[in-house]
């Protein structure tokens, strides 16, 4: 190439301007960019309300939510909290000085289950009424004394007396064993058994005492009492036996004159008792025929 095409082709490169590179977002792009900006932050703004208003609503604080507290020992519910789902807990109790009220539509049921799953103890209080399931229950006092035990062998009061107030009294199926049966003051003391036979039974003795009454035993058919080794003794300043029929002698006829009003008590080889007009010897021999 020639001095001349050399220095022609650089004057033509110096009288063109140089190109310039725009680098961006231009027309409606960049008007949806900001309209999504805005929209974005309209969308935060929103949220931010909503999130205010709920920590207001609900009472988010930093110890907890409304009437939920969080505390070193736990939860604290204050005022009246329900649960729509079963509650797992290792203690409920209410506030120092405060009562504690479980209430339920239906039932509340305290269960005692093992690591099986399987139903230990329960405790169910419904509409029908109370019931308890388990191996054992007791009752005891303030100060730890026995009140009440109930297991599959035997039932246990433990409290000095054991009233009861039914009219009808109490009504046992089976044996009853106790070191003393008494009625309240004023009040009488009836044993009965209106299909079956009534036995008492003591190894060292039974004693009846009415201290202030009488003592009645009443019978459909026979009394009977017997001591084995001992006696029976009737210790009164009058003993009268009622209704006691009265021996003749089989040949003997209508008396005269007045009627005689002295009477002599004869016993029976069987045992009965009966009366004997009383003569100058014993007349028991001789008006026997009641022992026929």
């Amino acid at each position: 190439m020639t001095q001349e095409q050399c220095s022609h082709r650089n004057n033509v490169q110096s009288s063109e301007k140089p190109q310039v590179y725009k680098v961006g977002i231009y027309g409606w792009r960049k008007r949806c960019l900001y309209f999504f900006v805005l929209l974005l932050m309209i969308l935060i703004l929103i949220n931010l309300a909503l999130t205010i208003w709920i920590l207001k609503v609900m009472n988010f604080t930093i110890d907890g939510m409304g009437n939920l507290r969080i505390t070193e020992k736990g939860l604290k519910l204050e005022g009246d909290s329900e649960f729509l789902q079963p509650l797992y807990a290792k203690e409920i109790r209410s506030s120092p000085g405060r009562p504690l009220f479980l209430q339920s539509s239906r039932n509340v049921s305290v269960n005692i289950v093992n690591s099986n799953n399987q139903l230990l103890t329960q405790l169910v209080t419904g509409s029908s009424g109370f019931k308890a399931r388990g191996k054992m229950f007791e009752v005891k006092s303030t100060s730890g004394k026995l009140l009440f035990s109930a297991d599959e062998q035997e039932v246990v009061v433990g409290a000095e007396r054991l009233r009861v107030m039914g009219a009808e009294g109490a009504v046992f199926s089976k044996s009853v064993e106790t070191p003393h049966v008494r009625a309240e003051p004023f009040k009488e003391l009836r044993l009965e058994s209106p299909t079956r036979s009534l036995l008492m039974e003591a190894p060292k003795g039974i004693q009846i005492l009415a201290e202030a009454g009488d003592i009645q035993a009443i019978c459909r058919n026979e009394l009977r009492l017997e001591s084995k080794d001992g006696e029976i003794a009737l210790d009164a300043q009058r003993i009268r036996l009622m209704r006691l029929p009265e021996g003749k002698a089989p040949s003997s006829s209508s008396s005269s004159g007045t009627r005689q009003t002295v009477y002599e008590v004869c016993v029976c080889p069987n045992g009965r008792l009966f009366l004997s007009l009383a003569g100058t010897g014993s007349t028991c021999q001789i008006n026997n025929n009641v022992c026929l």
